[in-house]
């Protein structure tokens, strides 16, 4: 039998095959995400990892900091890889036996353009769903953070 320090996080089998991470307080992720879910139908393919939570701990999640992870979709393999923007869309969809749906982004010019689509989408998000900036945000979350932790440290 090997011990685990011969084996290392990325040779263990992860039970899913794609890991994302998405934005629970924002409502339209939230509704692609129960999208998602469904389809899924408790099969672990994908692991839904909320960003939002304040347990989120990026060394958890492929060192993708709350910040860089809040300002576009990433989403893990299990060789520890890590994908961004329309891929993670294109990944999670073909590991759901969906594929057709994004399959046209895989063509140079197509995809070219979904990607420049997406990244306006990303860039916009936080105001289309009525939301403060990235970096309102952030800070907000730094703040929530700090009192948790002055909580934790208060009940010791």
């Amino acid at each position: 039998m090997l011990s685990s320090e011969t084996i290392s996080p990325q040779s263990a089998i992860a039970p899913w095959k794609i890991k994302l991470l998405y934005d629970g307080q924002c409502p339209l992720c939230l509704r692609e995400v129960r999208f998602l879910q469904k389809r899924d139908a408790g099969r672990g393919i994908v692991a839904f990892i909320d960003i939002a939570d304040l347990d989120y701990d990026p060394a958890d999640h492929g060192g993708i900091e709350f910040a860089e992870a809040m300002g576009r979709i990433h989403a893990l393999l299990p060789d520890g890889s890590i994908l961004r923007d329309v891929a993670v869309f294109r990944r999670i969809y073909e590991e759901l036996g969906m594929g057709w749906v994004y399959a046209a982004t895989q063509w140079p010019l197509i995809g070219a353009i979904a990607d420049q689509l997406y990244r306006v989408w990303a860039t916009l998000r936080f105001f289309l769903t009525g939301r403060p900036s990235l970096e309102t945000i952030v800070a907000e979350r730094q703040v929530q953070l700090d009192l948790k932790a002055g909580r934790c440290r208060l009940n010791r």
